[in-house]
């Protein structure tokens, strides 16, 4: 049985908000307790719920302001710089003007199905954009916008379905973050500890990557990722292997060399080295240290690069560097190992369990999978 949609405004499902910015001329305005989001916020945040942004306002901020006190629960959309950035606030909290969010009428539209419902209509949303300077979604556009909803009981059974996938992928993201700050802990009291150094000049080099070549043909097999700065959000290009290409494997260290994001460094990538990265070829016995050494030191190396309109990562400032060599962090290279191991293990999970929520998100939304017969009780 196929679902049946009933079509609504988005007026009708719920209270559409905007923010506002309290005067940054008044001390007392701010650093207070009521959480406020500013797009920016969200350019990098990766959960879905979010509790507070950078900056907090007073109860007097918001008094003198525009910005509004939402619930939680409600849906937080960017409408500017850019549009689509997309949240649940998960308790009471404000926003600045680049939001339109709603406050859902839960007798029609469930809160998490309108978050599924953002991410899968956000062009159709973009497109009804307008501005000289950049494109804003105003609310007046936004509440006329149309949405056809099933019935509550099937966006629960909708939501809880899309849900399954995205707290796995949350409790992975945890887990591979505390082991993140468990290598970082276990490095730093180490480090401090040892009397050996060793510049890294000595140990490694860095190896530039190349543009492949385009090619009209597609052999599948012989096609590799081109990992770009991009690749960190899993938008990587595919191109064929030829013998100028660089390629590196799950365990390769690599580091943005230029743009706004130089030393930056990552790894948990097989493919072709892209023009704007560079492996570094560390001697196998020091590779886990220097990783977790250049780790340390990357908001050094990023706030010392050269260039003045396009900042590129200082590659004679890396390798002058010292990193710490005693033998008691050698013999936790094995341990390093194990943790990056598991990391790169579950961001492989994330990236499966993402492509199939979002192979599945558009066909439990159009009633091509009928939910009918799911009981639930998501909240």
């Amino acid at each position: 049985m196929s679902l049946e949609f009933k079509y609504y405004k988005i007026d009708d499902i719920g209270e559409v908000v905007s923010g506002g910015t309290p005067s940054t001329s008044k001390d007392e305005y701010w650093y207070g307790d009521i959480g406020w989001i500013t797009p920016k916020d969200l350019s990098t945040y990766e959960d879905i719920y979010i509790s507070r942004g950078e900056r907090n306002i007073s109860e007097q901020g918001l008094e003198n302001s525009s910005a509004k006190l939402v619930p939680k629960n409600t849906v937080l959309m960017t409408s500017r710089a850019p549009i689509g950035y997309i949240a649940i606030a998960n308790n009471e909290l404000s926003t600045n003007q680049g939001f339109k969010s709603l406050i859902c009428d839960e007798r029609i539209c469930h809160y998490k199905y309108f978050y599924y419902w953002l991410k899968l209509n956000i062009k159709y949303i973009i497109n009804n954009a307008n501005g000289s300077t950049f494109n804003e979604i105003s609310g007046g556009t936004f509440k006329n916008l149309e949405i056809s909803l099933p019935s509550i009981t099937e966006q629960k059974a909708i939501s809880s379905l899309l849900w399954t996938f995205d707290e796995k992928i949350s409790v992975l993201k945890k887990i591979n973050n505390n082991l993140t700050k468990l290598s970082s802990i276990i490095f730093i009291n180490l480090m401090e500890k040892s009397n050996e150094f060793l510049k890294l000049n000595k140990c490694c080099k860095f190896i530039k990557g190349k543009k492949p070549k385009e090619t009209s043909d597609y052999p599948q097999p012989n096609f590799l990722d081109y990992l770009t700065i991009d690749v960190l959000s899993n938008q990587s290009q595919m191109y064929a292997h030829d013998e100028k290409g660089i390629l590196a494997n799950e365990y390769d260290i690599l580091m943005v060399m230029d743009g706004a994001s130089s030393g930056k460094l990552f790894y948990g990538k097989s493919g072709l080295v892209g023009s704007t990265l560079a492996k570094l070829n560390v001697e196998e016995k020091y590779l886990e240290i220097v990783y977790q050494f250049l780790k340390q030191s990357e908001k050094f190396i990023s706030d010392n690069t050269t260039g003045s309109a396009i900042p590129h990562t200082d590659k004679g400032l890396v390798l002058n560097l010292k990193c710490p060599i005693s033998e008691e962090l050698l013999n936790y290279s094995d341990t390093f190992k194990s943790i990056r191991s598991s990391i790169i293990t579950n961001n492989n999970e994330i990236l499966k369990l993402q492509k199939l929520r979002d192979t599945l998100l558009p066909k439990l939304m159009s009633g091509e999978i009928d939910v009918s017969k799911i009981n639930c009780d998501l909240e």
